[in-house]
């Protein structure tokens, strides 16, 4: 081989890794080697997320070899709630609910943006079962992806495809309350 086919080799891997690149998410880099919590410790827009996933013990499975996509509310999202609300989500005897708002926001597998468009079914949606049993769906308006609870709530995802080393984070707008 010569050396000007391993430089261009070189020069073309360096490209790849340039233009892959995880995005930033909250003033911090993103790297796919980590878990999904060790990434979001550092974003400082998921602070509120962080809190919660510690407070219901959910720690050590996301931090499991999944896969899991996990649509990550963002502090805003959060302060959206009626007041109060995370307050009493965080309270000791308030676990289970906590547990199961935070696992609503979870899906076995690492679904990239392209794969949850490839699972849209002929209503429009992509239907997603999520590790607290309930329902997502997710729809498509041109290039922006809306996130459905069965309650209704409707985000947006902001962020897509922040690859971890146990799946893939897209960072939404709105906290998905279960039903």
């Amino acid at each position: 081989m010569s050396l000007r086919l391993i430089l261009g080799a070189i020069a073309l891997t360096g490209f790849a890794q340039a233009t892959f690149a995880n995005p930033d998410v909250g003033g911090a880099p993103m790297f796919d080697s980590k878990t999904i919590v060790e990434n979001a410790v550092n974003s400082a827009d998921h602070t509120t997320l962080v809190a919660a996933v510690t407070a219901a013990g959910l720690v050590d499975a996301l931090s499991g070899p999944g896969p899991f996509t996990v649509f990550a509310p963002v502090n805003d999202a959060f302060a959206a709630l009626p007041a109060g609300t995370v307050e009493t989500l965080l309270k000791l005897e308030n676990k289970d609910m906590l547990v199961k708002v935070l696992t609503a926001h979870v899906v076995a597998g690492d679904l990239k943006l392209a794969d949850l468009r490839a699972k849209v079914g002929p209503d429009g949606y992509a239907n997603l079962k999520t590790l607290s049993g309930d329902a997502l769906s997710v729809r498509f308006k041109g290039d922006m992806a809306m996130v459905y609870s069965e309650s209704k709530n409707i985000g947006t995802i902001t962020i897509a495809d922040v690859d971890q080393s146990n799946g893939v984070i897209h960072v939404i707008d709105t906290v998905l309350v279960p039903k």
